[in-house]
């Protein structure tokens, strides 16, 4: 197992199948390369079910136990039975979606050896959801819920961005996880960095002191320094990166881009490196690469200045830096 120069094993890999997405949510930051969903159709950058099982073939060696094929909206993909199917057996397989096409594929992703899944869902209100997502596909995704659990997976994460435009809506969904059996509610920081919104942010602080209020039982986990919420049988965690050093010190993921770019940090582009040919002796190079590069975002990369505010660590500047 690869560990970076902050002593950080790499014990997961998340994976963009492809850049394309049925839903324009407004939040979107497409797993940190901003806006660049391109057309409906399969594009030729994307990289091939052959590209994706060569790479997880490599990192398994390096004792890689788990994989998360997100997008885009992954399940635009054709192929991602046969991706999920070719998946070393050794990985946790998990997939992130939007829950549209989950309906008459859910059983066949656990056939091929889909073990988890988190679905967006952001409001519990047709009118709500549209809003947030500019889809109007809210029967669709509750009927993808219920795919999921009915297939088995377990557990099905409800994914909900929190800001200006959701937070209101948080209270009816951890009443919502707890009346429904086999559902969890994760909560995710907004991040006004990626999408250039500030505006929408909110204190995430305060959903963790209301949510404090109502739990039967409160859970810390050593991923990510996160904490889990038990109210009335429903589970919710809080994802809060933003401004978090802790998060960020308790990373063991390294990204992978739809066009075969690895990627040390979500909230970095200027550390993508291609994987060439994708041949194996390829993928072991800009592997061993990215992952001796890889830096804290907060509290290494981005460090707090006389005046308490976050700015570029000046050592990982083009021309300053050592990496």
């Amino acid at each position: 197992m690869l560990t970076d120069e902050f002593g950080r094993e790499v014990t997961g890999v998340r994976i963009s199948l492809t850049d394309r997405c049925n839903f324009d949510c407004i939040y979107c930051h497409n797993e940190g390369l901003g806006d660049t969903r391109g057309p409906m159709d399969p594009q030729d950058d994307e990289m091939s079910a052959d590209d994706v099982v060569r790479f997880l073939e490599v990192v398994e060696e390096f004792g890689v136990d788990s994989v998360k094929f997100t997008g885009g909206e992954p399940m635009l993909r054709q192929d991602l039975e046969e991706i999920i199917e070719r998946t070393p057996d050794s990985m946790e397989v998990s997939l992130t979606t939007n829950g549209t096409f989950l309906p008459g594929r859910a059983e066949d992703l656990v056939d091929a050896g889909l073990e988890r899944v988190n679905v967006s869902q952001d409001a519990l209100d047709p009118e709500d959801f549209a809003a947030v997502t500019k889809s109007g596909a809210y029967e669709k995704v509750l009927e993808g819920v219920r795919a999921a659990v009915d297939a088995g997976l377990d557990p099905v994460k409800l994914n909900m961005v929190v800001f200006e435009h959701t937070a209101g809506y948080v209270p009816e969904m951890v009443d919502h996880v707890a009346e429904n059996d086999g559902l969890q509610l994760q909560l995710i920081e907004y991040m006004p960095e990626l999408t250039g919104r500030p505006e929408w942010n909110i204190d995430i602080q305060r959903v963790h002191d209301w949510l404090a209020e109502q739990a039967d039982e409160i859970e810390h986990r050593e991923m990510h320094d996160r904490k889990r919420y038990w109210v009335d049988g429903g589970m919710v965690e809080i994802v809060d990166p933003v401004e978090n050093p802790t998060f960020c010190a308790n990373c063991h993921r390294v990204r992978v881009t739809h066009e075969g770019y690895l990627k040390g940090c979500l909230n970095r582009s200027d550390d993508l490196r291609p994987m060439g040919e994708m041949t194996k002796p390829e993928i072991r190079e800009a592997y061993r690469e990215v992952v001796a590069n890889r830096v804290p975002y907060y509290g290494e990369y981005m460090v707090k200045n006389d005046d308490d505010e976050w700015e570029i660590n000046d050592k990982y500047v083009e021309g300053y830096a050592e990496v």
